[in-house]
């Protein structure tokens, strides 16, 4: 079978930004927890997110929408996604020392791919990961909810380079 790859090529750029836009604020309104001014502005900042954001610049970016923005509520509004399922935390290979990054679940799972030369990183899908979730899942018996891979090498300008 041929593997159908879409990907981009960017630091961090995400591939399912259409598919989620207002996604996060959708789901914590469903679940019936209370959306406060701070909270909103920090789902709007990830809702909108083109690339996978650490705390501080989530921080940046809703202090430019709203100054009155706390780090603290950033911390809290982030464990309660997590505590919800609604994001996953990424270490990306360290790439950037001991940051984390945050990504709303999109339709579709995939493969972060990083060089660790000069740390960017791409998403890619292809039908083969969904098939090898699937044997898994058959192989184990199990539902499978939770699929994270992260894939580390040099691209091709830092394979010039080296």
């Amino acid at each position: 079978m041929s593997v159908s790859p879409s990907h981009r090529v960017s630091t961090g750029e995400r591939l399912n930004t259409a598919e989620t836009t207002g996604k996060l604020q959708k789901a914590i309104r469903e679940r019936g927890i209370r959306l406060t001014r701070q909270r909103r502005v920090i789902l709007e900042v990830m809702d909108a997110a083109e690339q996978h954001l650490d705390v501080d610049q989530i921080l940046e970016r809703a202090r430019r929408i709203d100054s009155g923005v706390h780090l603290v509520t950033v911390y809290r509004t982030i464990e309660l996604l997590k505590k919800h399922g609604l994001i996953d935390e990424l270490d990306l290979l360290h790439l950037r020392g001991d940051r984390h990054y945050y990504e709303s679940h999109g339709p579709r799972d995939h493969i972060h791919v990083a060089c660790l030369r000069c740390g960017k990183v791409r998403e890619f899908e292809s039908r083969l990961y969904e098939q090898l979730k699937q044997q898994i899942a058959r192989d184990f018996k199990m539902k499978v909810t939770v699929s994270r891979t992260e894939v580390g090498g040099y691209c091709e300008e830092c394979q010039q380079k080296l």
